[in-house]
Formats: C-alpha cells, sequence, structure tokens
C-alpha cells in the first residue's frame, strides 16, 4: 500500500505545495490536486512537479466537459515529461453544478465522456495518428461547419506512452466503467466497512470485462489521519466536508453524494443534512452528521486504533491510502503510518 494526501486548495498554493514537498521526505508517495471552480490543477501540478523529486503528481480531477480529449492528452504528455514520468490524471464528471453553472456546458453523457476521453487519451500519448467521430470528432467534419481540419498527431514525444488515468465515480454505472476500463479508482466519502454493499457488484461486473493487460484497478482512499490519545477529537473536522457533500454538492434527488449517504444506511441523516445545508444552515446540517459516519472515513485516534483503521482501508481493497494529516507535527504522522505500510 502507498502513502498519498491530497493538497490544500483552497489558500495559498506555494505555501501548499511547500508543505505537501516537505512531507515528500518523510515517505509520501503521491499527491493529489483537486480543481473544482478554484485554481486550475495542471498549474500548480506543475509547479509541485518543480518542487519534489520522487512523489508521484495526481490530478484529482480533471473534469471532462471543460477540457477536450486531446487537451487532457496533452496536459498528461506535458504533466509527464517536466516531472519525469511521475503524472497521474484523474478524470470525472464533475457535477451538473459546476459543469453548466461554471463552464456553461450541458451536463450530458457523462459515462460516454468519460470513456471517450480515456480511449483518446491512450491513442494520443500512443501517438497514433487521430481520426474519430463520437462525442468529439477529430478532424471535425464539414457538416459540422469543419474546413482545413485533418487528423493529427501529438506533436512531441511524450516520456510515457502510457499515463495512468483514474476515474473519480460514485454510482453504479460509472464505477461499472471504472473498473472495465480506468488504471485507477478515486471513490468519495469512502467507508471501507460499508464500501462493498454499495459498490462490490459494479466492481466485480467492470472487472469480468476488463483487459487482463490494464493490470489490476487501483484504488485510492483515506481520510483525516490524526494519532495521539486525545486525537479521536480530530474525527469532527470531517463535519463540514460531508455536510457540504450530503448536504450541498447538488439539488435534492440530484446529488450523488447524498445518494452514496444512503446507500450507506443514513438515509434520514443524509435527507435532514440535505434540508439544513440547502436553507443554509450549515452548522445545523455539520452538527447531524453521524459521529459514526465521522470515524469510518477517518483514521484519527491511538496508534493502535489508527493502526486497525489503515487495515481496515487495506482489507477493503485500497491501495493507496489517502490522508490529511492534522495536528502540529504533518510528517511525522505521515512518517509512522508509512512504517505501517
Amino acid at each position: 500500500m502507498q502513502l498519498s494526501a491530497p493538497l490544500a486548495y483552497a489558500g495559498d498554493p506555494r505555501q501548499a505545495a511547500d508543505d505537501v514537498a516537505a512531507l515528500e521526505s518523510a515517505g509520501l508517495d503521491a499527491v493529489w490536486v483537486a480543481e473544482a471552480y478554484g485554481f486550475d490543477s495542471p498549474t500548480i501540478m506543475g509547479y509541485l512537479a518543480a518542487r519534489t523529486e520522487r512523489m508521484k503528481i495526481g490530478a484529482a480531477i480533471l473534469n471532462v466537459y471543460s477540457r477536450t480529449p486531446a487537451l487532457i492528452a496533452q496536459t498528461a504528455a506535458g504533466l509527464d515529461a517536466i516531472s519525469g514520468g511521475r503524472a497521474i490524471i484523474g478524470l470525472g464528471a464533475s457535477g451538473p453544478q459546476v459543469v453548466e453553472g461554471w463552464h456553461g456546458k450541458p451536463y450530458d453523457k457523462p459515462l460516454a465522456r468519460t470513456r471517450e476521453a480515456i480511449e483518446l487519451t491512450r491513442r494520443i500519448l500512443r501517438r497514433e495518428v487521430i481520426d474519430h467521430h463520437g462525442i468529439t470528432d477529430m478532424p471535425l467534419p464539414e457538416e459540422k461547419g469543419g474546413k482545413l481540419g485533418k487528423p493529427l498527431k501529438i506533436l512531441t514525444k511524450p516520456v510515457r506512452s502510457e499515463v495512468p488515468l483514474y476515474v473519480a465515480s460514485l454510482g453504479p454505472a460509472n464505477v461499472r466503467m471504472t473498473a472495465e476500463i480506468a488504471d485507477g479508482w478515486l471513490p468519495t466519502l469512502f467507508i471501507p466497512e460499508k464500501a462493498h454493499q454499495v459498490w462490490g457488484a459494479p466492481l466485480a461486473e467492470g472487472k469480468e470485462k476488463r483487459d487482463p493487460a490494464l493490470g489490476p484497478l487501483q484504488t485510492v482512499a483515506g481520510g483525516l489521519l490524526a494519532i495521539g490519545d486525545d486525537a479521536a477529537a480530530v474525527r469532527d473536522f470531517a463535519r463540514p466536508q460531508i455536510a457540504l457533500y450530503v448536504g450541498g454538492m447538488g439539488a435534492v434527488g440530484k446529488n450523488f453524494y447524498n445518494d452514496l449517504a444512503v446507500a450507506y444506511g443514513y438515509e434520514k441523516e443524509a435527507k435532514l443534512i440535505q434540508e439544513l445545508y440547502l436553507s443554509g444552515k450549515k452548522k445545523e446540517a455539520e452538527a447531524a452528521v453521524p459521529a459514526e459516519f465521522c470515524e469510518l472515513m477517518s483514521l484519527c485516534g491511538p496508534e493502535s486504533y489508527v493502526r486497525e483503521r489503515v487495515e481496515a482501508f487495506r482489507e477493503a481493497g485500497v491501495d493507496m491510502l489517502n490522508v490529511i494529516p492534522v495536528g502540529p507535527e504533518p510528517a511525522k504522522s505521515i512518517e509512522t503510518v508509512k512504517g505501517w505500510l
């Protein structure tokens, strides 16, 4: 099992990148850079490539609506080149509020778009001449306004012809597709003890169709990390994130994270959290998050307990433990957990 951490993207990105670079010497194997509707991730990933030497640098995630498949492939090739082959490209559909509200694109065909982006990115990185017609036309045909386009291949030579492509997915159909064609899986709000009941069937169904040449599907999941006799209190720090996702990431009936909480068995709580959050009562929504939810998706407590949580994630099939160290000595926490892996 490898160890990774997400980049804190809400504050100063240079300070956040410097903090993560300091964790590299403590044993961190990878960093994941989010985007949402804040800073773009490729710029920050390029800075991280210059600030680090060994760790992998992942996008979590690039959405498949605001970038063409060709641009996704160019980003993968560019990041891989300046990092010396350390790029991981996380892809996903994001959500309708961001795609429609921020990027001004219709939120249609999320699975087909993701599948096409993966197919074309791989073909482009292999330096194939691309003549493809689907959701994306390469080149644009005359009947759609094309005049001078012709089939092309990427101008530069990628460092690797295969950059790992991970997918952020939650719903059964999307998880099934991820298990079939992606190199890795980026689930959110992952509870190891409940993961199999939610995703076991679609993962198994997707893997049945998986090309053996892809190798095993890599799973990245984790949560808050705090080690100490009084560290259990840190679990409550997960409340704002859970409330935001379950309550605020989408409208009623159109929130993937709310659906996930329901699938975990928190149906009444999920409904209440959403009602409170969407009515502006964010603190009340946070208070409504079940304590068990906070505990099971985190790694906070005495050392022996945290070791048990690490093993729970391992037993649930997690290949890369993604943690957010909380406390005055994050490097020490990373070094301690890395020693257990």
